[in-house]
Formats: structure tokens, sequence, C-alpha cells
């Protein structure tokens, strides 16, 4: 199973940005997608943006975004670490959440949804105060 790690999280004001990483290490050749997605507690985990692994249009890969966090949040590729960054530019309070990086090692179901990911990070804190 593919293992993650994530880092770069922390306490911002509105309208700063972060950076969130996701290492992978393991069979990450499996890997079909890799996703973020965030959670507040006693809630839902929600989908924040995917890339798509195994193919890519004109060179550059396929990503998919929540729409609130369109335009502001960006997944890329970290290939010295087979895993994955969120750019997180000006973020607003409603982006509070923990933040979960996770791998799809297959075709089946959607991206946005968190139940057909297999692997999963620890997660990382990202706060944004007012």
């Amino acid at each position: 199973q593919v293992q993650l790690v994530e880092s770069g999280g922390g306490l911002v004001q509105a309208g700063a940005s972060l950076k969130l990483s996701c290492a992978a290490s393991g069979p990450t050749g499996s890997v079909h997608f890799m996703g973020w997605f965030r959670q507040d507690p006693g809630k839902e985990r929600q989908f924040v943006a995917a890339i798509k692994f195994v193919a890519a249009i004109n060179g550059r890969d396929i990503t998919y975004y929540k729409d609130s966090v369109k335009g502001r949040f960006t997944i890329s590729r970290d290939n010295a670490k087979n895993g994955v960054y969120l750019q997180m530019n000006s973020l607003k309070p409603e982006d509070t959440a923990g933040y979960y990086c996770a791998a799809k090692t297959n075709m089946v179901g959607s991206y946005d949804d968190p139940a057909n990911f297999s692997s999963w990070g620890q997660g990382t804190q990202v706060t944004v105060s007012s």
C-alpha cells in the first residue's frame, strides 16, 4: 500500500498563502489519481483537488478542483517525492480544516469521493484567521 506524509500546514491570516506537500512511498507506480481532501471535526471529509497521474494532455496533467477553490488553489506533482503539492493562495477563514492527501490506485469510481481512495496521510492542519 502507498504511504503518504503531508507537511506545510499552519496558522495564517486571511489573504495569505500556504503550500502543502505530500510525499509518497511504496508502490507509487500503481497510483492513478492523487487528491487533497479537507475535514472539520464532526463533519464529512470533502474533496478539494485531484490530479490524474496516468495521462496528460499536451504534456499538461489533468487536474480537478472543488468550485470554491478554483482560481485560488493549484495541485501539482512533486516528481522528486512521487507526491503532490497543493498551493493555496488568497486563503479565507472558511478554508480552515485538516487537510489530507490521498492516493487512488484504480480507475473505478469518481476522483472526488473519498471512499474511492485507498491510501491516506495523517493530515495537516490549516487555520486561517480573519
